[in-house]
């Protein structure tokens, strides 16, 4: 298979298009559309679907770039490594993360990881959507409680839990009682809320009188004494010990896991290797104390 061909493929893949990737490259456009072709004749496969308006991969083409894209990756970055006498992190790092992760840690992290590797370029985005790694170009994710992906490989790196709060002028729900809340998002169907407590499991009713975008903005109105609210451990850890919120019990379900996710290949580069392990010295634990007391460093 003609490599040069191939990475051709690669970058027309990326970004897109023929005419993209030109620009991108200052190749010809032309040059580009005769490679390509020569390499669809090659394998015997179609790679692009050809629209008036659009190119889109055929499950073929799809399936070949998201192999050769990350393995003509790490020929350039062992390239690079070799030419350089190292294999010290360099280049741009593309990292996307989720909304309360990132308001609460990630610019400490991110800081923090530039001044170690200056020679890398970190690019993150915030987004509580699961972004399409290869389309959108990132080299590692940040996810909550993901969904199995066979096409990601990755750790978990910290554990959390949610618990129900209120500010101390708030009476605990007495049985039977409906107690106004502060929910994330639109309120669903649910009229009532699960809670643990040492003494037992108990359902409380409810009525959404507060609906706001990000858990930050629900943890300040909570704190107003406008009701109770579900929040993460780590969020209302400091409340909780200084006494401007008071712990009514623990949401019934599974723990929150933050995972950190990246293409399933058998070499990682250098630049999310160094991140990772950056992720593990910041988190050793991976405890919801532990980000908090990060965050309040």
């Amino acid at each position: 298979m003609d490599l040069s061909a191939l990475a051709d493929f690669v970058t027309v893949a990326r970004h897109g298009g023929f005419g993209r990737a030109a620009r991108a490259t200052g190749r010809p456009k032309a040059t580009l559309s005769r490679r390509v072709a020569e390499l669809e004749a090659s394998l015997g496969l179609r790679l692009f679907e050809r629209g008036a308006r659009m190119l889109r991969l055929t499950e073929e083409g799809r399936a070949l770039y998201e192999r050769a894209g990350a393995l003509l990756t790490e020929l350039d970055e062992t390239a690079a490594a070799i030419a350089s006498g190292g294999d010290r992190p360099r280049g741009r790092l593309r990292i996307s993360a989720p909304l309360l992760f990132s308001q609460t840690a990630m610019g400490k992290l991110a800081a923090g990881f530039a001044m170690k590797y200056p020679e890398v370029r970190l690019e993150i985005t915030t987004e509580d959507r699961a972004v399409d790694m290869v389309e959108e170009g990132y080299d590692l994710v940040i996810r909550v409680n993901p969904d199995p992906d066979e096409s990601l490989v990755g750790r978990i790196f910290l554990r959390d839990g949610l618990v129900i709060v209120a500010s101390p002028s708030v009476a605990r729900p007495a049985e039977g009682a409906v107690i106004p809340v502060v929910v994330r998002g639109s309120p669903d169907q649910a009229r009532t809320w699960r809670m643990t407590t040492p003494t037992g499991r108990s359902d409380i009713l409810i009525d959404p009188v507060l609906c706001l975008s990000s858990l930050t903005t629900v943890r300040d109105a909570v704190r107003m004494g406008i009701g109770a609210a579900r929040l993460p451990v780590s969020l209302v850890s400091h409340d909780l010990a200084a006494g401007t919120l008071v712990r009514w019990g623990d949401v019934d379900g599974p723990e929150t896991q933050l995972w950190a996710l990246y293409p399933s290949r058998r070499l990682l580069s250098a630049r999310v290797s160094a991140f990772l392990d950056y992720l593990k010295v910041a988190f050793p634990k991976g405890t919801a104390e532990e980000l908090a007391a990060y965050v309040a460093k």
